[in-house]
């Protein structure tokens, strides 16, 4: 009998060696991505060491998404959450955390990370009162309209990723070298191509471009919204036409989950073009990953100032 044991030890010792290291080597960090440039970023630095679930699309607004069973039970088999923060997620994102149960993704563990917390955030608001509308306590969300900001983010981003799979933290700091050197060469490019667009006057939709004029030198003269998040009135569009006559614009700008109605009404007045931005990764049939975003981002605007 102690024979027949040895035997079977000896033959199944090394098949269950096998089979723990394939697990170890298939094994990703399950990444839950609250909007899709942040899982566009996980991807870039990740690579076949992650496994990116996106829980919005460029379609959708980020101030309002319902907390879906199907979005709880991806949290619950999530290492590492990454969201905007800044309040962006008030909404929807604590019902999830709450619901999903999974200790590793709580504030203040090491699987949550806010990429608002490693950008400087414009727009703060001096007291935070529900008559201005839907402002954020932590300053302008939409941090990732500006190229300078994924970096900032995507160095935050990078030591984490090597703390929760410590055993990949020489293949994610490879692929975080290479990203950083396509991303710098990139941004030099834009910067370039973008140019004509220094010191053009632009109606928003929202306040949504707070770090895309930062960075391209757009001048904002009047906003489609009342306050942040209220659609606009007839009246409120009376008034940005009239102001529109005191501060020439170029061109109007919105979104692509943005309803266009306002837009199109006050193109239909002014002759202006209504220019519709992916905003994010898959906001348009161009702007499939980060570099394409805004490839397609200032193609757009260049368009805009076609005669």
């Amino acid at each position: 009998m102690k024979t027949i044991l040895r035997k079977a030890r000896a033959v199944l010792l090394p098949l269950l060696l096998v089979g723990g290291c394939t697990t170890a080597q298939a094994a990703t960090l399950n990444i839950f991505a609250c909007e899709p440039e942040w899982g566009a970023l996980a991807q870039e630095l990740g690579g076949d060491n992650v496994d990116v679930f996106t829980a919005t699309t460029a379609l959708q607004d980020p101030h309002h998404i319902q907390a879906r069973p199907s979005l709880i039970a991806k949290m619950r088999k999530a290492d590492l959450l990454i969201c905007t923060g800044a309040g962006l997620e008030s909404g929807w994102l604590p019902l999830l955390l709450r619901q999903s149960g999974n200790s590793k993704v709580q504030p203040g563990k090491p699987g949550y990370f806010e990429a608002t917390r490693y950008v400087e955030t414009l727009d703060k608001p001096q007291s935070v009162d529900r008559s201005h509308g839907d402002v954020h306590p932590g300053g302008n969300p939409h941090i990732q309209t500006s190229p300078h900001n994924i970096s900032k983010v995507a160095a935050a981003l990078l030591p984490l990723l090597q703390q929760l799979d410590a055993d990949n933290s020489a293949a994610y700091q490879q692929r975080a070298d290479d990203f950083s050197q396509r991303w710098q060469a990139a941004m030099q490019r834009w910067e370039t191509k973008a140019a004509p667009l220094r010191g053009v006057a632009v109606v928003v939709h929202h306040r949504s471009w707070s770090y895309l004029q930062q960075w391209l030198g757009l001048k904002e003269v009047a906003t489609l919204e009342p306050k942040p998040g209220v659609p606009a009135s007839a009246g409120h569009l009376a008034e940005v036409l009239q102001q529109l006559d005191a501060q020439p614009a170029r061109m109007i700008i919105r979104a692509a989950y943005q309803d266009g109605r306002a837009d199109e009404w006050l193109a239909d007045k002014t002759g202006l073009p209504a220019i519709a931005l992916p905003f994010t990764v898959g906001g348009s049939e161009q702007a499939q990953d980060l570099f394409s975003l805004y490839d397609d981002t200032i193609s757009r605007l260049l368009d805009g100032l076609a005669p």
